[in-house]
């Protein structure tokens, strides 16, 4: 890396509380930051990959909300918070009781913002940068954030959820209308009305939904629109 990621996050993020998860606080930029206003190849000349870290993402504000709410969805358990960026939803699920957290995510920089968030929020997670799409994992819940947003990444990531179900895992989405959200293999959970960045989300409020893959064969349940 041409830049040290702890030293880059320190100084470009400012550690603030969620509104939407306001017992969480995570380092993040802010409009405030230069980060915003960085552009691709200035971010590239730093080395620094697209900062998906440094914001939380409404499905995942949503996401970590319905776990605290409901602690019996991962409490005891191994969870794996898949995708993991800042590691707020896998700080959200040790918080909630998991027994084992392991953040995943190819970025390189999400191991440092997860391991900095994680102490300032007094948890500990386990990190893995490996590509664990279509791969077995030692987990008994699957999270994910905000992971339907590309074609090409939703087509590989359904089948591989659809095969966790079927291996007996619970696997929950947070998702705030991303366009290749899979509805009809899902069923619902919660929904929220989370507060967004509008740079990021073009809304100050984005209408979050936390889903649950389903087995195949079982009817989904539909939420009215």
């Amino acid at each position: 890396m041409k830049t040290d990621p702890e030293t880059f996050i320190r100084a470009n993020t400012s550690l603030l509380a969620l509104p939407h998860v306001p017992e969480i606080r995570l380092y993040l930029a802010s409009e405030a930051h230069e980060l915003w206003l960085k552009t691709e190849e200035e971010l590239e000349a730093i080395g620094l990959p697209p900062p998906f870290w440094a914001f939380a993402w409404a499905g995942g504000q949503g996401l970590a909300r319905y776990v605290l709410d409901r602690r019996e969805t991962v409490k005891g358990m191994r969870v794996l918070d898949f995708a993991s960026g800042s590691g707020l939803v896998g700080i959200a699920a040790s918080k909630a009781g998991a027994a084992r957290v392991t953040a995943a995510d190819i970025d390189p920089w999400s191991q440092t913002a997860v391991r900095l968030n994680a102490a300032v929020n007094s948890v500990s997670l386990d990190f893995t940068g490996a590509d664990l799409i279509a791969q077995n994992v030692d987990s008994d819940v699957v999270l994910a954030g905000d992971v339907f947003y590309d074609k090409s990444f939703a087509e590989a990531l359904i089948p591989w959820f659809e095969t966790l179900v079927a291996e007996g895992k619970d696997v929950l989405v947070g998702d705030p209308g991303r366009a290749y959200l899979p509805k009809d293999r899902l069923e619902f959970c919660a929904v929220y009305e989370v507060p967004v960045t509008r740079a990021l989300e073009d809304s100050e409020v984005k209408k979050t939904t936390v889903w649950r893959f389903r087995p195949q064969g079982r009817m989904t349940q539909t939420l009215a629109s």
